[in-house]
């Protein structure tokens, strides 16, 4: 403990801490917040949730929850192979499996345990079968700015529950550089062996650039490799890209059907703390025995099924987002919009998504840069200080107005001077 406390210290010295807020109320994208330290209570404009069709506080899904207590109460308490499912569950999967076009879903509390999930289930097979022996190596390749629950669970697919519990082969991890399909092309030519079981894993939209991963060309790479498996994980592409928000096979104009039909296998990640205001993740896949895998793999037997109140939300939310596209396009509009405000103002805007990263110049403190907003224009936006490219991390929704919008263009264009300025008159 005396390392944690020395290293947690030094965290807070070099302000590599973030500034915390308690949130006590919001209606809309205003949000009632409290400062911890001076207690001062706040009522900002925010533009740092993820909440991005603005479906946490529509009626019908606040009702769902409410309906689903009500019925079940707040916990099932347990996991589905010893306590079963409720229907709720059964109605989100195939919610969700229509939503996606893939006909198997199977519902986790968080992506990092669904991801975790997949790699015990596909790499190792999770339990031992008494005259089954699996004999072939796994080979994974992922971008190098995959989400950290891809990265953790990589990381952990060689040495985790098929170590523990069976005796299973290699898996062989491989970074390729991001969105670079020559790098992949040229990964799998030096690494791929006979008999290998491949998967590529991705981000479809990525958390802190913005841009979207080019699946076509990814498919044609992987199309020389029968019976790879393609894995998108749809954190942020769910509700936000594609006509109609189904995510990037939408964007793209292609379906997983497709996919199957080329000889590969397509898995998708979906997750609810985005566009389906609530928590939790599915993974879908042609598979019913994939599905059944991940039901006795040791992440879902180790952990309790989602909670009732979760599930109805996102199920309703899903349905609102289907019954509702216009709130998609509102978003895409909304996105369009302020990418080119910013542009327009010569902010260094990277990506292409709600996810707006803006880079600034390497002499201003994004966490200084945040709090200028917040205490002089009452806008919250999220400073990213802490990786290799400083940035504002902004997203927008489908319930910003222009205003809002141009209000925050504004109160940018007019901390960036200021603090150009404040660091002109240090240096001089």
């Amino acid at each position: 403990m005396q390392v944690i406390q020395e290293y947690v210290q030094k965290l807070h010295a070099h302000g590599f801490y973030p500034d915390e807020y308690i949130c006590h109320g919001k209606q809309g994208n205003l949000i009632d917040i409290e400062e911890p330290v001076s207690q001062r209570r706040l009522k900002v404009l925010t533009f740092c949730t993820n909440d991005v069709l603005g479906l946490v506080q529509h009626p019908q899904v606040k009702q769902a929850a409410i309906d689903a207590i009500v019925q079940y109460g707040t916990s099932n308490s347990s996991c589905e192979a010893l306590s079963g499912r409720i229907d709720l569950h059964r109605q989100l999967e195939q919610e969700i499996s229509e939503f996606k076009d893939l006909a198997h879903t199977h519902l986790f509390v968080n992506a990092w345990m669904a991801l975790q999930a997949l790699m015990d289930a596909f790499c190792h097979l999770a339990i031992p079968i008494p005259g089954f022996q699996h004999t072939r190596e796994t080979l994974i390749l992922s971008d190098v700015l995959n989400h950290g629950c891809i990265i953790s669970a990589v990381a952990n697919a060689n040495n985790r529950s098929g170590k523990v519990f069976s005796q299973s082969p290699t898996v062989r991890v491989k970074a390729y550089r991001h969105n670079d399909v020559n790098d992949l092309a040229r990964k799998l030519r030096r690494y791929a062996k006979p008999g290998d079981r491949i998967m590529l894993i991705s981000d479809a939209v990525f958390s802190m650039d913005g841009d979207i991963a080019p699946l076509p060309e990814f498919l044609d790479v992987m199309e020389q490799y029968p019976g790879s498996v393609i894995v998108m994980d749809e954190a942020h592409a769910s509700g936000s890209i594609g006509a109609s928000g189904r995510g990037i096979y939408d964007h793209f104009g292609i379906s997983p059907q497709d996919v199957i039909r080329r000889g590969m296998v397509p898995i998708i990640m979906t997750t609810f703390s985005k566009f389906a205001a609530s928590a939790g993740a599915a993974l879908s896949s042609p598979s019913p025995e994939l599905n059944d895998l991940l039901t006795v793999s040791p992440t879902s037997i180790g952990t309790i099924s989602l909670p009732p109140p979760i599930t109805a939300a996102a199920l309703e939310s899903i349905r609102q987002v289907r019954q509702h596209p216009d709130l998609v396009q509102t978003l895409q509009a909304n996105t369009r919009y302020l990418r080119s405000r910013l542009v327009e103002h010569e902010f260094q805007v990277i990506g292409e998504t709600n996810v707006i990263p803006v880079i600034l110049s390497p002499e201003i403190n994004p966490k200084y840069f945040a709090r200028h907003l917040m205490d002089r224009y009452g806008i919250w936006i999220s400073p990213i200080w802490f990786i290799a490219k400083p940035r504002m991390r902004i997203t927008a929704n489908a319930l910003h107005t222009k205003e809002e919008m141009d209000r925050l263009v504004e109160a940018m264009v007019e901390t960036r001077a200021a603090m150009l300025s404040s660091t002109a008159t240090v240096s001089a």
